[in-house]
Order: C-alpha cells, then sequence, then structure tokens
C-alpha cells in the first residue's frame, strides 16, 4: 500500500508556472505508476499526466502537452508536476494516483492523496 501527499498548488497569474509534488509513503514506491489528475467545478475528473514506474515513459493529456512536465525522484519517492504557461483553464483541484500498471481512467486507479487546488487568475 501507499499513501500520496500532494503540495505545491496555489494562486497564478495566467503564463506562470507552478510546481507540484507528490511525496508518497509506504514500501515499493518504485513499484508504481503514477499519475496526475485534475477536476474542474462541474466536470469530471481528467487525467493530466503519467509516469512509469522507472520514470523512464511519460504520457500527456493534449491540453497539457508542451507545457507541463512530469517527473519523479525513486529515491526520495516523490513525483512531481512543473506546470508552465499556465491558463485560466488549468484551474482545478490536481491530485495524484498510483496504480502498479498503467491505466488511463480515474476509477482504475487504487490509491490517491487528498489534492491540491491551483488556480489560475487571467
Amino acid at each position: 500500500q501507499v499513501q500520496l501527499v500532494e503540495s505545491g498548488g496555489g494562486l497564478v497569474q495566467a503564463g506562470g508556472s507552478l510546481r507540484l509534488s507528490c511525496a508518497a509513503s509506504g514500501r515499493t514506491f518504485s513499484s508504481y505508476v503514477i499519475a496526475w489528475f485534475r477536476q474542474a467545478p462541474g466536470k469530471e475528473r481528467e487525467r493530466v499526466a503519467s509516469i512509469s514506474r522507472s520514470g523512464g515513459t511519460t504520457d500527456y493529456a493534449d491540453s497539457v502537452k508542451g507545457r507541463f512536465v512530469i517527473s519523479r525522484d525513486n529515491a526520495k519517492n516523490t513525483v512531481y508536476l512543473q506546470m508552465n504557461s499556465l491558463k485560466p483553464e488549468d484551474t482545478a483541484v490536481y491530485y495524484c494516483a498510483a496504480r502498479t500498471l498503467f491505466a488511463a481512467s480515474a476509477a482504475s486507479y487504487d490509491f490517491w492523496g487528498q489534492g491540491t487546488q491551483v488556480t489560475v487568475s487571467s
């Protein structure tokens, strides 16, 4: 089992940057694929980015491709989401989630953090 805690959210102007962190506790962090999801009010939770267990493979939603970068440091049990060129439509609660194999659907993920709010002002 793994416990996840997100941090780094906040209020930023459009065009700005934020870096989110997802800190994990529990054994075998490197056994888990980690994904970032986000959920805006009244919208479904959507996957933003995923990273493989080794960090060698990443995947992004089209809406963030070229602006967001996901990375992980298995020695620190942490996954990061660097968000650049932020837009008001990026405003949402951001969650990290873990499972042992890659999946696109939020329903497939076994472990979740509590979320961190990101607000982008225009």
